[in-house]
């Protein structure tokens, strides 16, 4: 059960997100000329050519962390990788690469796999496998495959029996954004127009015709709709969440064709989610103290909420991220107050016994892996962080053993780094959790360079998953601080209204006092210190910026929402109306117009001396539009123009480079190469503007770049 996979497809941004980052010369070299008489992309094609040999080292020394790392497990996305996707259905083992699927009898070895499914199925410039499902007896495959920057996706379903042999037309659908088979014969899927999904479909696959019926269409435009199955294969549910609100309704595996049945209808402020046991369904809701997540149950006969029974309440102080339902245990990942990771598992059955299990402080990332679980009786997870690679873990509920995979502990021993989990005070009192990565003792940091992320938006957390990246920075003497401000998940629901709507200036507090924090702490200094964060990320950078710019050197920007205003005044551009539950609705209340207009970046510049900031969009981003960072940019330069041109004693002139590249990538180009180039000129052009010779930094570990 992902509690947080249904917002991210609703989001302006998703859990997925990579922050990628990366000097400072006299004023006469700035990369800022202050010549008017280009446009903004003349001007940052200037400007960008001028760290263009930078990019080229740095590009060198990227490709050489991936290889580095290609080995760690599940890391398909490297070229340099061997590492393939694994999945087992009933009779055979399947390998997926991204591009292609094959398969081999479970009594024979890799070196018989068979090809039995390709993303080239879609037609022309369809490469990328986004989901698979295999039907209950394994003779169907179904599967969304997605163009190079290009959101879209298409439905391919291909038979499986006489691999080898000609095959029958494949079924090809386009827009599908969710799917699940119920039988062989029957599968359910949602679809996707203008980043909406409303509607379930359930596809019949007779012997000589397919037949799509409309099943569930969702009225409401704040809800997103998906499809999802029961780990015991027995229900698949329909999803309909909101940013407040959820709602789910059932079908039968055994009675495919009988009308989906409502669980519980929504209420303001109620959000759950279902799994299903021995006719039982398990839902995660909000019902609990301070309408967080707690565990209940109920008879599948009974399903609606005056039946459900609490079975798990988390102590004070933690928060259910996810939960996984196993035979007779349930196996929660939960965060506590400082944003440590843990595991408490439950016995289903009474009397109910609770198991904790810890893990080390370096541990920032869980994510079910695909190591080995037999008939449901283990749980198997992937533990990382930003700069500690993967490593399986395999988790015994019975006996609450935990093992691990000996042979990813070669990657990921990193005894030099200090994890080091801090608390900021912020403006109101509220104490924000602190995430520092080092190298250096925390009193040796004063003239370390100083690397924040931040995000707080949607209930989400950070993403802080391993990227070599990240690992390369911190092995060149950088300090990484990842600021889990009110807004985000980290913390719990509450967490989350505590910095929405009416709210989101908070955020901006919390990300100024986690800076202001570790200043004062001895953590690298304002001219060492840059910022990164992308899509509704850039809302609190952005603010801070315009509030705080004396605390920052440099700013990365991606695919960043920058007018928050301007978009949330259109209803018809794609989110508006489904993000009202986040920034508010300025068209119809005075008090969201002046609480967006009181912190929206592009709404807030003014002349005074900004950091320098490296903005990366997409020209065809349907998440965030491009006119909302072109205004922004020009509004800035603009600023940055008259607080030069004033009677000002400031000599330096910041960089404002906006990078524009085709496609709608707003996760990110997932050609591995375009995401090493956007890296690279990360890298650049934080070496330059916080003046490091990247020549000195480079750390020799035994291993060179």
């Amino acid at each position: 059960m992902n509690l947080i996979r249904s917002a991210c497809l609703l989001s302006r941004s998703a859990s997925s997100c990579i922050h990628r980052s990366s000097p400072c010369f006299p004023s006469t070299l700035r990369l800022y000329t202050g010549d008017t008489s280009k446009t903004p992309t003349e001007q940052s094609k200037a400007q960008i050519r001028k760290i263009s040999g930078e990019e080229k080292h740095f590009k060198r020394r990227l490709l050489s962390v991936h290889r580095r790392f290609a080995d760690v497990p599940e890391n398909v996305t490297s070229p340099f990788s061997q590492h393939r996707l694994q999945f087992q259905g009933q009779n055979h083992i399947y390998l997926e690469d991204g591009q292609s699927i094959k398969r081999a009898a479970l009594t024979h070895d890799e070196q018989e796999m068979v090809e039995v499914f390709c993303a080239d199925r879609g037609g022309d410039g369809y490469k990328t496998i986004q989901r698979v499902r295999l039907s209950p007896s394994e003779n169907k495959l179904a599967a969304t495959v997605k163009k190079d920057h290009h959101e879209e996706t298409r439905f391919v379903l291909v038979h499986l029996e006489g691999v080898g042999l000609p095959q029958k037309t494949p079924v090809v659908l386009d827009n599908v954004i969710s799917f699940e088979w119920a039988t062989d014969d029957v599968l359910f899927y949602s679809t996707q127009e203008t980043l909406q999904s409303l509607r379930v479909f359930r596809l019949h696959l007779r012997d000589n015709a397919v037949q799509s019926d409309l099943i569930y269409e969702e009225k409401d435009p704040e809800f997103f709709v998906e499809v999802s199955r029961s780990r015991d294969q027995r229900l698949v549910t329909v999803n309909c969440n909101s940013k407040n609100s959820s709602e789910v309704w059932f079908i039968d595996s055994r009675a495919p064709f009988s009308c989906p049945t409502l669980i519980q209808s929504r209420q303001p402020g109620l959000m759950y989610h279902v799994e299903h046991s021995e006719d039982h369904l398990f839902i995660l809701a909000n019902t609990g103290p301070g309408q967080e997540y707690q565990l209940l149950r109920t008879p599948l006969a009974f399903p609606s909420i005056p039946h459900w029974v609490p079975m798990f309440t988390p102590v004070p102080g933690t928060v259910i991220k996810d939960m996984e339902l196993l035979h007779d245990h349930s196996v929660f990942t939960l965060k506590d107050s400082q944003c440590g990771l843990l595991i408490q598992i439950l016995t289903s059955k009474e009397p109910h016994e609770l198991k904790t299990l810890q893990f080390p402080q370096w541990a920032c990332d869980l994510s079910p892996g695909r190591v080995g679980s037999e008939k449901g009786r283990s749980f198997g997870f992937l533990l990382s962080s930003p700069v500690h690679s993967p490593v399986r873990h395999l988790c015994s509920p019975r006996t609450g053993e935990l093992s691990v995979i000996e042979e990813d502990t070669q990657f990921n021993s990193f005894p030099e780094c200090n994890t080091t989990r801090l608390q900021a005070a912020s403006q109101d009192g509220t104490m924000v959790p602190l995430t520092l990565f080092h190298m250096p003792a925390l009193h040796q940091l004063s003239k370390s360079p100083l690397l924040l992320h931040v995000y707080g938006a949607y209930g989400m957390d950070l993403n802080m998953a391993f990227s070599p990246e990240k690992r390369l920075l911190l092995e060149d003497g950088w300090a990484l601080a990842y600021c889990h401000v009110r807004g985000g998940g980290e913390r719990g629901l509450a967490w989350h209204r505590s910095g929405s709507l009416l709210q989101k200036p908070k955020g901006v507090e919390d990300l100024a006092s986690c800076i202001q924090t570790l200043h004062h702490l001895g953590v690298s200094q304002p001219a060492l210190t840059a910022l990164t964060a992308r899509s509704a990320g850039a809302v609190l950078a952005g603010a801070l910026c315009n509030q705080n710019p004396q605390i920052l050197r440099a700013v990365i920007l991606q695919a960043p929402f920058l007018d928050v205003l301007g978009t949330m005044q259109d209803p018809f551009l794609p989110l508006t109306i489904e993000e009202r539950g986040e920034w508010g609705d300025p068209l119809v209340s005075s008090e969201h117009r002046d609480n967006i207009a009181s912190y929206c970046p592009c709404h807030n510049i003014k002349p005074q001396l900004y950091p320098s900031m490296l903005i990366t969009a997409y020209s065809e981003d349907g998440r965030v539009p491009l006119s909302g960072v072109l205004k922004y940019v020009e509004r800035l330069k603009k600023a940055v123009q008259m607080y030069n041109d004033g009677d000002c004693a400031d000599t330096r002139v910041p960089a404002v480079i906006l990078d524009v590249r085709g496609g709608a990538d707003h996760f990110g180009p997932e050609d591995f190469h375009l995401s090493l180039n956007e890296n690279a000129r990360q890298f650049a052009f934080l070496y330059r503007e916080l003046g490091l010779d990247h020549r000195k930094t480079q750390r020799k570990r035994g291993r060179q770049y």
